[in-house]
């Protein structure tokens, strides 16, 4: 093999590996846009879909506790309306 055919195949080798490496920057740019215009974006759905859910939630959970206060109120009003009852039946 002469030193023109070597120089030959390192050129071609070398031009191989450009396409190559252009090939890996496309997709790097394809995946970056990907990221950047699909993913980003979705999670941010995502995100924004949780936050409704953890207010509708916590909105919920404070009707629940409303409820609760409401119940121990009256338990302890029919307490001492018993007591008030009581009192009168004995005087």
């Amino acid at each position: 093999m002469t030193d023109s055919e070597k120089l030959d195949l390192i050129l071609s080798e070398m031009q191989d590996l450009r396409q190559r490496t252009t090939n890996i920057e496309t997709s790097v740019t394809d995946i970056k846009l990907t990221l950047e215009n699909e993913i980003r974006v979705n999670i941010q759905r995502v995100a924004e879909g949780h936050l409704d859910l953890s207010r509708n939630l916590h909105e919920a959970l404070k009707i629940d506790n409303e409820k609760e206060m409401l119940a121990i109120r009256v338990s302890v009003l029919e307490t001492e309306l018993r007591r008030i009852k009581a009192k009168l039946e004995i005087a």
